[in-house]
């Protein structure tokens, strides 16, 4: 994965020398941003910690799942649709405590609720198509990225190359999950990967 950051940003780079007018900086990660700013633990704590185990039950639970793998990427998109209605002025602690409950409430409830034959079958059918998920499910994870960047969904040019890491993390998320037989591997990788851009920015970080 870091190999092929390395040929993207290569790439970017010549790209930049060719065409001196191609500003790729006209997009800005503005809320990041103002969060690395204002209140920068917190951030560190989202994006190591909560973005890549939600982010991972959203995407790569459907690559060859388990039937609690299943549950959990349906707790994971009601976690999110909590997260968009529940109003922001309310204390992050207490915010993330009642999801965390309201997950774990949710996981028991879909478990028990769903008929377990229905679970086998549909894990067997995404399981005979793990490569059209796998890749399917990259695309879309860099889709997602876009709202950090612009607040209603567009692509162009210059946003389709800022999602193109996130593609590349999305690809390699999902094939260290086919070979380790596991969601907590790219969990781990998702952390790394996140918790590296954190340690760059941790000078900035400490004297804030």
């Amino acid at each position: 994965m870091l190999g092929f950051y390395f040929l993207f940003f290569i790439s970017l780079g010549m790209l930049k020398m060719i065409f001196p007018q191609f500003e790729i900086d006209q997009y800005q990660q503005s809320d990041i941003n103002r969060l690395l700013e204002e209140d920068p633990w917190r951030l560190v704590l989202l994006a190591v910690v909560f973005a890549p185990i939600i982010e991972e039950g959203m995407f790569r639970t459907l690559i060859k799942p388990s039937q609690n793998e299943l549950i959990f990427f349906l707790c994971s998109w009601l976690l999110v649709i909590g997260i968009a209605i529940i109003p922001e002025n309310i204390n992050w602690l207490i915010k993330f405590g009642f999801l965390f409950l309201s997950f774990i409430l949710s996981f028991i409830f879909l478990k028990e609720f769903i008929p377990e034959n229905w679970q086998r079958r549909l894990c067997t059918f995404l399981n005979k198509h793990y490569r059209i998920l796998w890749l399917l499910t990259a695309v879309i994870f860099g889709m997602v990225h876009i709202y950090n960047y612009v607040e209603g969904f567009d692509l162009n040019f210059v946003l389709f190359l800022l999602i193109v890491p996130r593609i590349i993390a999305g690809y390699f998320f999902g094939k260290i999950k086919i070979e380790n037989h596991g969601l907590f591997w790219p969990i781990a990788m998702h952390a790394m990967n996140n918790g590296i851009v954190f340690l760059i920015l941790l000078p900035k970080i400490l004297l804030n």
